[in-house]
């Protein structure tokens, strides 16, 4: 994601369930699937123990509904709810501006 542009955040706030079978392929297609989706940015994910955050940037809500509703993706939500997932949490926030820093390019 470049700096400075606007776009929308989906932050997705989880705690693992007991059964988790088949969970980490289907994590790995969803990352996939989301990248080839049409307004689809960039993804963040950070695991805390049994709790997890997935970050993804969007250009649009119209993008975000569309990921939302991907057939695909909707047998991923069905299975979070069956057993995958304990709790979850869905925030989308509009990104108004971003900054970065990364000590390995040189800087000015």
């Amino acid at each position: 994601m470049s700096d400075s542009s606007e776009c929308y955040a989906v932050i997705f706030s989880s705690t693992a369930g007991e059964n988790r079978e088949g969970y980490d392929a289907m994590a790995a297609e969803m990352v996939e699937l989301a990248a080839r989706q049409p307004g689809f940015l960039d993804i963040e994910h950070l695991q805390m123990g049994e709790r997890s955050v997935t970050i993804s940037y969007w250009e649009s809500e119209e993008a975000i509904r569309d990921w939302k509703n991907n057939e695909r993706h909707r047998i991923a939500q069905a299975r979070g709810k069956g057993g995958w997932y304990r709790d979850y949490s869905l925030k989308i926030a509009k990104v108004t501006r971003s900054y970065s820093f990364d000590s390995s390019r040189d800087s000015v």
